[in-house]
């Protein structure tokens, strides 16, 4: 009986990480499906209601005005005296300064006791598409600090080379803060991408970082593939790691299959194979570790249904195989006046009985019907 409130409390931390991660792909989602025609300006509202913590709010809006687009967000959270009250913005600015080259800068500001903008970090990005397919992206972060001067702590520089039309490369340099006053290389990714003739993308990222010598040494290693056909698409990735024994090892292993049937139906499974199972110890060897679990189903009215289905091991008996903790439904309505969408997460608790844990809903005046695309992450991007 002990371990029942670990067990519960692992479930909700897993349906808040399941949460927030499928939240803001939703986000995402809409966001492309609106900034498609980014002509036309647009606001939306999200309310969130969860179980145990503050109510949130989030209105977000869109503009664009000749050769600049301004998105800004502001998150609300309701006050002691019953009313939102704001505590997060940020203001995002993106200017086509040439045909090929575009400026964003990000403002985040927190709220301080008496509600006002305190300015905390800027991210300034320059984006330049060169000849031949080939892009070069820098990208500076600065923080505040608590005289409100900015200092820049970040900074990474990326390129991407085209060599042919079914291969390309991008190798990207992060620099972080040397504690000095000035910026040192901490990490450096490497991606290589494939493309074949039988319609797959293999993708291989390495992450380096400095051994004690200064010398670069892969750290982990990811290696992925896609393939597609008419209806159907499956992905597999493996994932190693560095470890004690200072070599190269399998830490997981996750695969994917979407499949569309005739009456336009999308099914989805991502299985996760890990070497870290939750109360067991770990042997080496990979495990499956969840399975997720999505139908999307088109409706009458041209709004979607999307229903998720989380599974995993019972910490407290990870031998009884895997068993749904968590389950989600998306549901999209397009209107005259705009978009409405809402978000249900159940989550299993010690008893075994679900119950709602969260309920989001967003209200957007886009009007026009948005497709929520379930599709694996494609690697290739």
């Amino acid at each position: 009986m002990e371990s029942q409130p670990l067990i519960k409390l692992m479930w909700f931390t897993m349906s808040v990480v399941l949460f927030c991660t499928s939240l803001a792909s939703a986000c995402a989602q809409t966001s492309d499906t609106q900034a498609s025609d980014a002509s036309k300006p647009w606001t939306a509202t999200t309310e969130s209601q969860t179980s145990n913590t503050n109510p949130t709010r989030t209105t977000e809006s869109h503009r664009r005005s000749g050769n600049r687009t301004l998105d800004s967000q502001n998150v609300e959270r309701l006050g002691p005296d019953g009313h939102y009250e704001s505590y997060f913005d940020t203001e995002k600015e993106s200017v086509q300064v040439t045909p090929a080259t575009t400026r964003t800068v990000v403002h985040t500001f927190s709220r301080d006791a008496s509600g006002q903008r305190i300015l905390t970090q800027v991210t300034e990005e320059e984006r330049q598409n060169l000849p031949g397919g080939n892009e070069k992206v820098v990208r500076v972060t600065s923080n505040s600090d608590l005289n409100g001067h900015l200092h820049i702590v970040r900074r990474e520089i990326a390129d991407t080379k085209k060599t042919s039309p079914d291969f390309q490369e991008k190798n990207t340099t992060v620099f972080l803060s040397d504690g000095t006053g000035g910026l040192a290389p901490s990490m450096q990714i490497q991606e290589r991408e494939k493309r074949g003739s039988d319609h797959t993308v293999s993708v291989q990222k390495s992450t380096l970082l400095l051994d004690g010598a200064g010398n670069w040494r892969v750290n982990e290693l990811t290696e992925s593939i896609v393939k597609e056909n008419a209806n159907e698409r499956t992905t597999e990735e493996r994932v190693s790691r560095r470890g004690s024994d200072d070599k190269l090892a399998v830490v997981s292993h996750t695969r994917g299959k979407e499949s569309k049937t005739s009456s336009g139906e999308k099914r989805n499974t991502l299985e996760t194979y890990s070497t870290d199972i939750p109360g067991s110890a770990p042997d080496g060897k990979l495990h499956l570790s969840q399975r997720v679990s999505t139908v999307t189903r088109s409706r009458a009215d041209g709004g979607q249904q999307k229903e998720q289905q989380l599974e995993q091991p019972n910490p407290g008996d990870p031998n009884a195989g895997l068993h749904v903790t968590i389950k989600t439904v998306d549901a999209v309505e397009p209107g005259t006046s705009g978009i409405h969408e809402t978000r249900t997460i159940n989550v299993r608790d010690a008893t075994g009985s679900f119950g709602v844990v969260s309920v989001d809903t967003r209200k957007s005046d886009k009007v026009q019907a948005v497709t929520v695309d379930i599709s694996p992450e494609d690697k290739s991007k």
